[in-house]
């Protein structure tokens, strides 16, 4: 059976269904096997109707009699009915769901789960789940289980597109005679684990979509857990043996240039950026390409890493080009750069948007006068042509695509690729440096710089800002120090009832009149984004009402207190990175979780309140949301795990071993083409180059 054939060769899918499901991205008999349910509903404990009692019950019957009406307002539709079995009778009702009226067939038996309750003065049955149920025919019988499949354990499939659950639940029922037919997609090799045998994956695909009880689903979940984690390991290490095989300029060590930077800096590096600086100059000397990942907590020290890297380059008569997401963080960084490479005759030059004659900067980038062009995707552009690019460095690099790194690293002589440095401050969790950075070395400045203050951090209800936080505000501003005041939304949003930016500035303006506030959001104009950022960095505003658009790289020392609004809104790693904008100073600094409502704060909250570690705070981050969440704009898509969980230590070494087994077998990849095919989108989401 072919896994890639076209989802228009599966029985009883037609031109137009086949058309409904393309859409949707569901083109290949693989990719509608592999859309698995979202849950599953247990009709095992079905009692008869006349022993019904409150509570969620299940039950089996025949409905009739119904109808579909409108409330006053027109906005609820209530459809009702009567379910019937060989004992008793019983109302059912669902709200905004009038597709039921017509969804039902005569004289067929189906099983409904729902709440059993008393409203308004009688019983009734509240907005069940229903499936039909019908004995199973001879020809849907599967060689799998040849026995006859019980019908108490329904999969619940979630709609897609146009395609409602009970259609994806009838068209992977009309395929499941060919799921016996399904072929293996791992390397069968004498090193594997057990459990991966012949029909092993068409088994526990079955078992998702076809299962008796919630045991044969764990069992199908798991094995198809496997193969997600043996591909992303895979394709990492596939990638890994790429960028060996690639040529690049060495940078060579010359242990008198690196003294002569460190002697200028005003500080002594720490032992985590003196282990990272050591990891990347040796990585330079190489005739293959650096390809390695610097990951620092927020004011760690990376960009000090960074300058002694790219002084090694320009020592070397080669040229470096660092790629920022943002041009506040461009100038910040050229501003930085600047100062510490200008005293030994390192020509820098900023390239954005609002850089002025830039033909004339262009010349000197491609006559290599320049030696080291900070900027933003300006440098990019196809016009921006280098005389000897040979390191690129790119700063919080899972904010650009594939495309954009590419058109950078093809900016290097021909026949030779750049090395490559990216710098995060999202420290990576373990599991996921194993798997998808698998290809990547990782350097880590585990410590923040000696003289830093860990920031306060405190979750407070929205009513009690005027007893708890205003107060703090005032004195803050007074001794001198200044504020971010975070918002979620630009305009105000009823729905979310969350306050605007403008609004929150404005209120802010009426509670400290003696103030100087301002405001500012991702849709204003570059040139207003940086005049008033300018404005907060000159000390001319005291509070700063602003969306998360100074959440990466914004430096300002004399800024104390974080207020974040409505902070259950937002991610862990936002969280922690918004709180990174102060405590970058000599000040004690102060960061405040508003919450609404009276519930008690969620875990990503009380787990920021404790802990100012990001890498504490990332590995909670990734068991919390899953790693498709957190890294889902890695490069050009989502990661998309489906099933796999990256703490599952025990799969994850298993896959490792059966990767590194099947790559010292020599077996070439080329005699799996379905998997070739399928790691492809995980190549792409785990390589800088």
């Amino acid at each position: 059976m072919n896994m890639e054939a076209d989802i228009e060769t599966l029985p009883g899918i037609g031109e137009k269904t086949a058309e409904a499901l393309r859409k949707g991205g569901i083109k290949t008999v693989r990719d509608l096997f592999y859309y698995l349910p979202r849950d599953y509903e247990n009709f095992q404990n079905a009692v008869k109707i006349a022993d019904l009692k409150p509570g969620k019950v299940v039950i089996k019957g025949q409905i009739d009699d119904l109808n579909t009406h409108y409330g006053k307002n027109r906005h609820l539709a209530i459809t009702e009915g009567i379910i019937r079995d060989e004992t008793a009778s019983v109302r059912v009702v669902w709200f905004n769901q009038s597709y039921r009226k017509n969804q039902f067939q005569p004289g067929k038996t189906y099983l409904f789960s729902g709440t059993f309750e008393l409203k308004y003065g009688r019983y009734q049955l509240t907005s069940p789940s229903a499936t039909l149920y019908e004995e199973e025919k001879d020809d849907l019988k599967n060689a799998l289980r040849p026995e006859k499949d019980e019908q108490g354990f329904q999969p619940i499939y979630k709609a897609h597109q146009s395609i409602k659950p009970d259609q994806f639940k009838k068209l992977i029922g009309r395929s499941k005679p060919l799921f016996a037919k399904i072929p293996d997609l791992l390397p069968d090799i004498k090193s594997k684990p057990s459990f991966v045998n012949k029909t092993a994956r068409a088994t526990a695909l079955y078992d998702v979509h076809f299962p008796r009880d919630q045991k044969e689903v764990e069992t199908g979940r798991r094995y198809l857990a496997y193969e997600e984690l043996f591909e992303l390991i895979l394709a990492a290490n596939l990638n890994r043996k790429e960028n060996e095989r690639l040529k690049s300029q060495p940078l060579p060590f010359k242990a008198e240039n690196t003294k002569e930077l460190i002697s200028t800096l005003p500080f002594t590096l720490t032992p985590g950026q003196k282990r990272a600086t050591w990891d990347i100059l040796q990585d330079l000397e190489k005739t293959t390409p650096m390809n390695r990942l610097l990951q620092g907590d927020v004011g760690s020290g990376k960009t000090v890493v960074a300058a002694i890297a790219a002084y090694q380059a320009i020592k070397a008569g080669a040229q470096v080009a660092l790629l920022a997401p943002t041009s506040i963080l461009a100038a910040q960084h050229a501003e930085s750069l600047s100062k510490i490479l200008k005293p030994l005759k390192v020509n820098t030059a900023l390239l954005i948007g609002a850089t002025k004659n830039k033909a004339e900067l262009k010349k000197h980038i491609k006559s290599g006068e320049v030696n080291l062009l900070i900027g933003t995707h300006a440098i990019i552009t196809d016009d921006t042509e280098f005389h000897n690019l040979a390191l690129c460095i790119i700063d919080e690099q899972h904010r650009f695509g594939v495309a954009q790194r590419q058109k950078l690293l093809l900016k290097s002589p021909k026949n030779m690729a750049p090395h490559l440095l990216a710098m995060t401050a999202t420290p990576i969790p373990r599991s996921l440096q194993l798997t998808i950075f698998g290809d990547l070395s990782v350097s880590t400045i585990p410590e923040l710089p000696k003289g830093r203050q860990k920031i306060e951090t405190k979750i407070i209800r929205e009513i009690d800002q005027r007893d708890m936080l205003y107060p703090k505000i005032a004195e803050e501003v007074k001794k001198g120090r200044q504020v971010y005041w975070i918002c979620k939304s630009i305009e105000d949003n009823a729905k979310e009832e969350t306050i605007s930016v403008k609004k929150q500035a404005e209120k802010l303006s009426k509670i400290f009149p003696k103030f100087k506030i301002d405001f500012l959001h991702g849709r204003m104009k570059p040139a207003e984004k940086d005049e008033k950022m300018q404005k907060f960095e000159q000390k001319k505003t005291d509070i700063l009402v602003s969306t998360t658009v100074v959440e990466v790289g914004v430096n300002v020392p004399n800024a104390s207190v974080m207020v974040i609004m409505d902070a259950e809104g937002f991610g862990l790693a936002q969280l922690h990175q918004l709180r990174g904008r102060v405590g970058r100073g000599q000040y004690q600094s102060f960061c405040f979780l508003v919450k609404s409502g009276e519930e008690r704060p969620s875990r990503r909250l009380r787990e920021l309140e404790k802990s100012t570690s990001g890498f504490h705070l990332a590995e909670v981050d990734l068991k919390i949301r899953g790693p498709g969440e957190i890294y889902g704009s890695l490069q050009s898509g989502a990661l998309d795990l489906r099933i796999a969980s990256l703490s599952d230590t025990e799969l994850i070494s298993a896959a490792q071993k059966h990767v590194k087994n099947f790559l010292e077998s020599d077996i070439p990849l080329e005699n799996y083409p379905e998997l070739k095919s399928s790691i492809q989108k995980y190549q792409q989401l785990t390589t800088l180059n």
